[in-house]
Order: structure tokens, then sequence, then C-alpha cells
């Protein structure tokens, strides 16, 4: 099921109207009744300041399409929709979805018709049940994501959108911290690797627990990802590197010799020009690929 009022919009100067605060969420939320849930991770932002924020560091401008991931009630839904972009908002929890366009039409009513809001959990999203980004040649993702989805769910959508360009997203900071680490450090992992599979992530800023409603027991973080411009590796081979990636992370305390025993043939080692000594925390994802392709060849 969606809500949607998809007309295209121009790039014209961004609309009237004002963004949500404090009160209003409060408001909004009796009204819908609706009450944050650990289910879904939702801690609604109530700090203006911070949604504009979070739209200038993904760099929304006016005609740009944006995929945001649980708006919630609409508090960055409001500020994406102020720059003039198109937003198309993937919602999981149904009341939320059915009272996001009054949201919108309430208090930027101008936008109203470049809000496109669709039922669905993010992790069931796919180019043949979310169509709207069918004739972009690029498109953004700028979203708060729940810590515990967080990670699975920017894979997912990176491995399944070749679109999707860039992300920013607002996350735990231990989450954002492991998005962005490079090799040698303690916190760099399974998702450091495999998102560097696509792109660079950077952190670039902190936010305070005080502009979420209701606080969470945690700071937050924002991560700016690019994709690369070129591939540069080939599709076919990510699941084999994604394999390898799994198993060395899985044993972090294990050598690569060790870790991967099952899976590498000794001979690949030095085809790849890898020490079996090294474990999987100091190898970067171009490693990871030459050992996955050299143990394809040994093999041959």
């Amino acid at each position: 099921m969606t809500y949607q009022n998809d007309a295209a919009a121009g790039a014209g100067a961004p609309p009237a109207g004002r963004l949500l605060g404090a009160a209003d969420i409060r408001r909004i939320a009796d009204e819908a009744g609706v009450s944050p849930t650990k289910k879904f991770g939702q801690n609604f932002v109530i700090d203006p300041g911070t949604v504009r924020r979070i739209v200038r560091e993904a760099g929304v401008r006016a005609g740009d399409h944006v995929m945001e991931v649980g708006p919630g009630l609409g508090s960055l839904t409001l500020a994406i929709l102020e720059t003039g972009a198109r937003v198309t908002a993937v919602e999981i929890d149904p009341p939320l979805a059915r009272r996001l366009p009054d949201t919108v039409a309430e208090f930027m009513p101008q936008a109203a018709d470049r809000l496109h809001v669709v039922v669905r959990d993010a992790l069931d999203v796919t180019p043949d049940n979310l169509t709207d980004f069918a004739g972009d040649e690029r498109f953004s993702l700028v979203a708060n994501l729940p810590y515990n989805v967080a990670t699975p769910i920017l894979l997912t959508l990176l491995e399944r959108f070749d679109a999707l360009d860039t992300f920013l997203v607002m996350v735990q900071k231990e989450v954002a911290d492991r998005l962005a680490a490079t090799p040698g450090s303690k916190i760099y992992g399974t998702p450091s690797v495999k998102l560097a599979w696509y792109g660079e992530a950077q952190r670039v800023g902190t936010i305070g627990r005080n502009v979420f409603w209701p606080a969470p027991n945690v700071d937050s973080a924002l991560v700016l990802f690019r994709r690369y411009r070129e591939p540069r590796f080939e599709a076919r081979d990510r699941r084999d590197v994604f394999a390898l990636i799994d198993a060395a992370f899985g044993q972090r305390r294990k050598t690569l010799h060790a870790a991967l025993r099952r899976m590498v043939p000794d001979a690949a080692f030095a085809a790849a020009g890898i020490d079996p000594g090294r474990r999987g925390e100091t190898l970067t994802v171009g490693e990871f690929a030459a050992l996955a392709r050299a143990a394809k060849e040994v093999r041959a």
C-alpha cells in the first residue's frame, strides 16, 4: 500500500513552510496515536537545526530525488523538501506512513506533490517493487537509521540499486565509527570492508542526545558515503569476496590461514601476494578481492 502524490517538481525556489519543533512532534504523535517503539528503533528528531544540518551535509539541492528510510513523523522529510528536492519515503510503520502526507500538507503545502510514501520494510525494497528511481541516473539516500538495522539496510540498498550514488545517514556513534573505519583499527570489521566495496565513507559530525524524542542512551553521528564513479571490482565476484570477509572477521583472533583454511588454498596466498599470517582486520577490500580471485584460479 502506498500514499502517493508524485507529480514531478521543477527546480524552482524552495517552498514556503516551516519545520517541526518539539511541541509539533508531540502533538502530531498524539493525534496519530503514535508512540515511539523500540521495535522499530524510533527516536524522533525535534530540532529543526539538526535536520537542516543533515540536509546541508548531504548536499541535497532543488530537483534532486532523495530516498528517505524511516521518515517517522516527518522532521527530516520536511527539511529535504525545503530544498526543492523530491522525496520517496520508505516507512515500515503504517500509522506513521498514513500521517506523513498530512504533516507535509500542513507544514509545507507547496511541497506535497513532491512526496511519495511507500509502506514497506527497507530490507524488502527492490527496483521491481520500488520503481520511483527507475528513470534516475543517480539518487541519494538521506535518513535517520535505527542502529540495529543500519548496516543491513545500507548494504542491501547499495547492492540492489546501482543508481544509489550517495548517502548521508545519522546512526549511533559506534555504528558510524565502524562504517567509516580503515584497515588496522580495532573497530575495522565486516561493515567497513563491505561498504568500501562500493565507495568511500567518512564521518562528518556528531549529534547530541537532546535533539531526539525520546532521548536515546547513546550519541549519534553522521556518515557521508560516495559511490565510486567507476566500479573498482567485478560485480560477479562480490559473493565470493563477501564470503571471505565474513569468514575472516568471524574469527578475528585467528590468522587468515586459520580462518580461511577451508576456503582458500595455500597457494592462493602466494598468488595474491598476501601473507597468510596476517589477520582479517589488516586487509583492504582490494586485498580480499585479490585473494578471492587467486583462490578461484588455483582451484580452476
